[in-house]
């Protein structure tokens, strides 16, 4: 190795650490919709030199979490409630194909912890918070994903779900009659796999709960990008 050359690993890592700092920020709201990601002020901020980041940003970018504008450059994506409604309908059939896959491997227990979770979800209705309980929503799915055997889906879910937390922060802000509806189709979606049902049955049902989110947008009219109830 020449002398002064920095491995692989080591531009890699940082490539990664970038990513991930970036990543959490935007999903987090410290960089907002619109929010312009230049390479000199993140160096500032962050300590990272601008190759690296420049990497990371182009990954967020395939992530669709960044979008590079005309005569403006990247910037944090920002999104209207037809994004979000088409975002939603593409991860219902993700959403439906997984669960019906990982509905013959989860045993008792994993039931269980799904049921004690969605029941948390239920106690959670009388004082409403919409950002707790859209992190139990997201818990609650991600424990039966994980059973999920094809790991490619995962990731794609993975992707998806955090795509669809940074355009929305909460859908349960908007339409929260969305939220009580929500568990009693938990419940619903675990009694079938509870029972063994068809794979085609699962899959029908857990797709048409993430369908009848999007729906619950549109009729409501609104427009997810307002400040959301944190």
């Amino acid at each position: 190795m020449r002398a002064g050359k920095k491995p692989a690993a080591a531009k890699e890592s940082k490539a990664e650490l970038s990513y991930e700092l970036l990543r959490s920020r935007i999903l987090d709201g410290t960089y907002g919709p619109g929010y312009r990601l230049v390479m000199d002020q993140l160096a500032r901020e962050t300590g990272v030199s601008t190759i690296p980041l420049r990497e990371a940003v182009r990954r967020l970018q395939s992530d669709g979490l960044v979008e590079v504008v005309r005569n403006i450059g990247a910037r944090v994506a920002a999104f209207d409630s037809t994004q979000v409604e088409h975002a939603l309908n593409i991860l219902a059939r993700l959403e439906g194909y997984a669960t019906a896959i990982s509905a013959p491997l989860m045993k008792p227990r994993h039931l269980e912890a799904s049921r004690e979770i969605n029941q948390r979800m239920a106690e959670a209705l009388e004082e409403f918070d919409p950002a707790s309980f859209t992190a139990l929503n997201r818990k609650f799915h991600f424990s039966i994903y994980e059973h999920c055997p094809d790991e490619h889906l995962c990731v794609l879910l993975e992707s998806q779900w955090a795509r669809l937390d940074h355009m929305r922060r909460s859908t349960f802000t908007y339409v929260p009659g969305r939220a009580r509806r929500s568990v009693a189709e938990h419940d619903q979606m675990l009694d079938l796999i509870a029972m063994g049902a068809d794979a085609a049955e699962i899959e029908r049902v857990a797709c048409a709960h993430k369908i009848a989110t999007a729906d619950a947008l549109h009729n409501a009219h609104v427009t997810p990008q307002q400040p959301a109830a944190r």
